[in-house]
């Protein structure tokens, strides 16, 4: 790892994420939010769970009962399913660091609620669908 991996984080247009490790089902990484932007859109999985961990700054998480507004050292775990329903902006002044850890399971289905997306994690290889191209319970045929 270089002797400063903060310099390493990319920048996205204001958001950023830095792949620490994966152990397995296990990783983790660093995302940097400047201010007025966000991590994804508000969502949650099925099979994976997430842990948050505030580094730097006051970033807001969205949860499945309304917005929280997080400080350095705070910890917010995401469970399975809508109750762990969550997106990660950043609406202060200063750049916001979290680190956020994931079960990282295969396969896993994410559901963003707003969009009418789901999103099939098979391996790595993501796919996205909307809700509404849905076919009837016919099975596959």
């Amino acid at each position: 790892m270089p002797s400063n991996v903060w310099d390493e984080v990319p920048d996205w247009g204001g958001v950023g994420a830095l792949r620490l490790d994966r152990a397995g089902a296990l990783g983790a990484a660093v995302w940097e939010l400047q201010p007025g932007h966000s991590q994804f859109v508000y969502h949650f999985h099925h099979a994976s769970e997430e842990l948050l961990v505030v580094l730097r700054g006051a970033p807001t998480v969205r949860m499945h009962d309304g917005d929280h507004v997080l400080r350095e050292g705070d910890v917010v775990s995401f469970p399975r399913g809508p109750e762990g329903g969550h997106q990660i902006r950043n609406d202060g002044d200063e750049t916001a660091r979290v680190l956020l850890v994931s079960t990282n399971a295969s396969p896993d289905v994410s559901e963003y609620p707003d969009t009418g997306k789901v999103g099939i994690n098979l391996g790595g290889e993501y796919r996205f669908h909307r809700v509404g191209d849905a076919v009837d319970n016919a099975g596959p045929e």
